[in-house]
């Protein structure tokens, strides 16, 4: 068990965004030789607060202290040097260069110029057994399989000598026996005075290794509690919170008749197996689900950007997904969650963005008063802010990008299935209404919409029904008429209805 002495010390952090405060003045503090789990709903600010603490953001206000002394690094690699290891969902490894490269990188051994290899192998190896990894240290991280690369995050970690080590979500890719070894590395390293804080959606795991626990949500630091006098629903309590605002659900009828899309089954082996969902003409049916849970999978093979086993009907026909285009060719539009690298070209303007869809060639063959024309309505409606349609898009903020993205296929229009991913990421309280009026004005005009949310309360106010996804498989439905938000959000964060 850890000790009473404070290694970190983390007050009244705040950091704003344009548009949304992420943190509200967190406090967290974690003790020498602990296992403190931070928890929270997606958009809480657990991973905004770790970003500061490792020095990929700084902080607008608040103090961090660190065994005492003040701390704020400027860069994560000053965060690594200060004795800060994050191990990331997103692993940071470098997929060309080998495991032993990766675990040492800029701290190889050197004699002279020259590293020393033979001793960097040595050092690695003796990492990688630690961990309970057996694979080679010469191979490339992108041969590795998904469990090994976060096998060897966790390895880089331990070779950094670091004094508190972050885990986000250290178990979604491992497999039973590779979370016990993984247990038992977190265990040696808080008896050696290390500290870990511990980021999981996972109640068992929480309670089989944490010590404490600090609750985050909507930006604000919901409570501190020890674990061995605590339950998991005192946590989930906590996390959702007992008197959550509410948004009240649309009062339109709920559409019926014939599914317009029917999934039968959706199937990317170890990731996702999703059987059942259906969406009729004029229907929105939300996504929830913790991250990691499927939701970008599922949109994604929907539309054939990932590689997956589909087996799906369009208006009774067989859906063959094979490539965006196809997609897009049988009806079906994607507004990505990474609207930067899927979703537009930041080197060009509003309007050529907006209009490339419609007019199906490469935007800079597109006359600009083609687009400016084609798209100006659908721009106008969504309230998209902006210099003039000529203003590289790229220049824009995240939330008037986000909209360009659907202005793109709103000004295509021909869409029967609208997929969409984190559509209001960015996007203030004004903006996500003209989003969301948009869409329930595509859905009145029969398209079938599937909407993936970690907003939970946008859900319940816009979707006619909600699916959850849970561990790459939907676990429950729902209708938000007739189901409290509070038992849907404890399907999402234990994957069982209460």
């Amino acid at each position: 068990m850890s000790d009473t002495t404070e290694r970190l010390h983390m007050s009244g952090i705040v950091k704003r965004f344009p548009g949304t405060v992420a943190l509200d003045g967190v406090d967290l503090s974690v003790r020498a030789g602990e296992v403190h789990c931070l928890l929270g709903e997606n958009g809480a600010g657990k991973s905004t607060l770790m970003k500061i603490l490792a020095g990929s953001y700084q902080p607008d206000e608040g103090t961090i202290l660190l065994d005492g002394e003040p701390y704020r690094p400027a860069t994560p690699h000053a965060g690594l040097a200060a004795g800060i290891a994050v191990i990331y969902q997103e692993l940071d490894l470098l997929p060309d260069l080998t495991v032993a490269q990766n675990l040492l990188l800029g701290r190889a051994p050197r004699l002279g110029p020259f590293v020393r290899r033979a001793r960097r192998a040595g050092l690695a190896r003796e990492a990688l057994d630690r961990v309970g990894a057996n694979f080679p240290v010469t191979t490339p991280v992108r041969e590795l399989p998904i469990a090994a690369r976060q096998l060897t995050a966790i390895a880089k970690a331990l070779t950094a000598d670091a004094r508190v080590i972050v885990m986000d979500e250290p178990s979604a890719t491992l497999g039973e026996s590779e979370l016990a070894r993984v247990f038992e590395v977190i265990r040696s390293l808080t008896a050696e005075g290390r500290s870990v804080i511990f980021i999981s959606h996972r109640m068992e795991e929480v309670m089989e290794i944490g010590h404490r626990a600090t609750v985050l949500r909507d930006g604000r630091t919901a409570g501190v509690f020890d674990l061995s006098s605590t339950g998991p629903g005192e946590l989930v309590a906590a996390m959702i919170g007992e008197a959550k605002e509410l948004v009240r659900p649309t009062a339109h009828p709920a559409p019926e008749g014939e599914p317009r899309l029917s999934v039968e089954r959706v199937h990317v082996p170890g990731l996702l197996d999703v059987r059942g969902i259906e969406v009729r003409p004029g229907e929105i049916v939300g996504l929830a689900g913790l991250g990691g849970a499927g939701r970008t999978t599922l949109l994604r093979a929907l539309f054939g950007d990932i590689k997956a086993q589909v087996t799906a009907r369009l208006d009774g026909v067989p859906l063959r997904p094979g490539s965006p285009a196809a997609a897009v060719r049988a009806g079906l539009a994607l507004v990505p969650e990474s609207r930067k690298e899927q979703g537009l070209m930041l080197g060009l303007s509003v309007s050529r963005n907006a209009a490339i869809a419609a007019l199906g060639r490469p935007p800079w063959l597109m006359p600009g008063r083609t687009g400016r024309r084609i798209t100006a309505d659908a721009l106008t409606a969504l309230g998209v802010k902006s210099a003039g349609p000529g203003q590289l898009v790229g220049q824009l903020s995240g939330g008037n990008q986000q909209k360009v993205v659907l202005a793109k296929w709103i000004t295509r229009g021909r869409i029967r299935v609208l997929l969409l991913d984190e559509p209001t990421r960015g996007l203030d309280v004004g903006a996500k209404a003209d989003l969301y009026r948009q869409v329930r004005h595509l859905a009145g005009q029969g398209v079938a919409v599937l909407l993936a949310s970690s907003e939970l309360n946008e859900l319940t106010a816009n979707a006619d029904r909600i699916q959850v996804l849970y561990e790459g498989r939907n676990v429950a439905g729902f209708d938000p008429r007739v189901s409290p938000e509070s038992v849907i959000a404890h399907t999402v964060i234990t994957g069982a209805t209460p």
